[in-house]
């Protein structure tokens, strides 16, 4: 078995989180999947893997080998297709990731223009609220509403979105329209946890635009309290009270009059919105095929646009 085979085989291995699953991706015995990976430890002298009888996990090296085997398969995958002249038709798996709803609204319905448009791309998404590794979690590329920290990933920004406070005409008509966040005190609100951390809200006094100013956090009055936007959007729209969340996550029912956005002006900053994939220029052409048809298709979004 030559190296390129270990590679593929080592990467099949951490993708799957075994041997057993690997090798019935790869069509082969886990016993010859076993000893492909051992052959491969032996011959550069590192243990790539931590072996359990439950789980199989990435050393650190394990975890900078995958990455590098990674990238070595698909310049070689990609140098093949050019010499076959196929380097004009991406082809073969990607995978995205990006939050639930968000993908539900705004990222599956361009993936389904890409199915349309590249079919000879296998395109896997995971759409979950939380940041997925790229590399250690066999991910392409991610779509993540958020200030970005440094890091070796490349990113393209698409677009912004704002933190809103909305409630029905109909709760507003019964029980007022607050006008600063002062005010919240006196309504019931319908605020949305993730894990078990009830979040504030918090609003910006120097206006959306970002300038300096002072903030201001209020703990909310609720008596119903979600752990999903799309159900906070739903109590709001029935009428059980005010609820914060993100612009795109309510934009459909402030088209269509049922909810109200309130304190416009005390918002705090747009959230940006980017495209992140890992290798920059390098990336094999099905990863810029993938990015550059979501970054077109959510740039013409206009709910998008902060």
């Amino acid at each position: 078995m030559d190296r390129l085979d270990g590679m593929r085989i080592f990467v099949a291995v951490a993708e799957a989180g075994g041997f057993a699953p690997a090798a019935r991706r790869l069509a082969l015995s886990p016993p010859a999947v076993t000893r492909a990976v051992a052959a491969v430890e032996e011959r550069i002298g590192a243990r790539l893997l931590h072996r359990t009888t439950r789980v199989v996990r990435l050393t650190e090296a394990g975890m900078r080998f995958l990455e590098d085997c990674r990238r070595i398969l698909a310049e070689i995958e990609e140098a093949e297709a050019a010499a076959a002249g196929l380097h004009a038709e991406p082809r073969g798996p990607v995978a995205v990731t990006a939050p639930v709803l968000f993908g539900r609204l705004h990222v599956a319905p361009v993936l389904f223009d890409v199915a349309g448009r590249y079919p000879g791309l296998v395109v896997r998404s995971f759409f979950i609220d939380r940041i997925v590794h790229l590399a250690e979690e066999g991910y392409d590329v991610a779509v993540r509403i958020a200030e970005l920290p440094d890091s070796g990933l490349s990113a393209v920004r698409v677009g912004s979105v704002r933190r809103i406070v909305c409630a029905s005409p109909a709760y507003l008509e019964a029980h007022g329209t607050p006008r600063s966040p002062a005010e919240l005190a006196e309504h019931e609100a319908i605020p949305f946890f993730q894990g078990s951390t009830l979040r504030d809200w918090t609003f910006h006094h120097g206006g959306r635009t970002g300038a300096v100013g002072q903030t201001e956090t209020i703990t909310p009055r609720a008596r119903l309290i979600v752990n999903q936007a799309d159900v906070a959007v739903a109590a709001a729209v029935a009428g059980r009270g005010l609820t914060r969340v993100m612009s795109y996550q309510a934009a459909a029912a402030i088209r269509a009059g049922q909810l109200v956005v309130l304190m416009e002006e005390f918002e705090p900053p747009p959230i940006p919105i980017h495209v992140v994939h890992q290798e920059g220029r390098r990336a094999s052409a099905r990863v810029r095929a993938l990015v550059d048809f979501l970054a077109e298709g959510l740039r013409a979004d206009p709910t998008l646009r902060g």
